[in-house]
């Protein structure tokens, strides 16, 4: 009888070992893979979310940069979410890890590089000046952003008075990447002394973003008599 107690004692260790590898923890779990490989551009001071993603492991599964550096205002969740308004431009390459929930964790860590750019730039190409009795300029343009701009620009020339005059107005579609576009603006004003204010409203119909950008001359133009 005792020999009997103890095979049936045997057998039951072994049934219940045999559980315990079946139902042990990480046993069967698929690894944990980075679906993620590239991340969109940011733009400077506009808004940013993006979720990278991966799967496998035993969830929730927890994000975490481990080394490198995000840019200034952008910052990951422990879920795996890019977000804020980066407040500088620039390539920042970081590395990432992610854990699972099991016990003890599975991990793995990834590489990643987010570009920071700014989405509409426009500078003087020709400061305003006098040409007889009219004012004349002009700017450049680039569109960073990889898509196309419905692009409106409006130079107004301010008197001493505060009194605003049209000098220049163009509303045209601005294609993706181009870089230094130039658009002049002129026109006659009276005699008084003018500031040159230019304004340019930038919009994208693909992704409902609007950006803008302002000009203006540090120093007053004075018409002749």
């Amino acid at each position: 009888m005792r020999e009997l107690h103890n095979v049936a004692a045997i057998g039951m260790l072994v049934v219940l070992w045999g559980a315990c590898a079946i139902f042990s923890p990480g046993q069967g779990v698929a690894p944990i893979v980075v679906r993620t490989t590239t991340l969109p551009k940011a733009y400077l001071r506009q808004p940013y979310r993006f979720e990278m993603q991966a799967e496998g492991g035993i969830t929730p599964r927890k994000w975490q940069v481990i080394s490198g550096s995000l840019p200034s205002g952008i910052a990951l969740g422990i879920d795996g979410v890019l977000s804020g308004q980066a407040t500088q431009t620039g390539v920042f390459s970081f590395s990432v890890k992610i854990s699972d929930s099991d016990i003890p964790p599975h991990q793995i860590a990834k590489d990643f590089t987010l570009l920071v750019v700014t989405p509409l730039i426009v500078r003087w190409s020709q400061v305003p000046k006098i040409n007889g009795h009219r004012v004349d300029g002009s700017i450049k343009v680039s569109d960073q952003t990889g898509e196309d701009f419905d692009l409106t620009m409006i130079v107004l020339a301010v008197n001493e008075h505060g009194r605003a005059t049209a000098i220049g107005y163009q509303h045209f579609p601005l294609k993706k990447d181009t870089l230094d576009f130039e658009i002049p603006f002129g026109e006659n004003l009276p005699q008084g002394s003018y500031s040159v204010n230019v304004d340019v409203v930038a919009e994208v119909a693909a992704t409902n973003n609007i950006f803008r950008a302002r000009l203006d001359t540090n120093i007053k133009v004075v018409q002749g008599p």
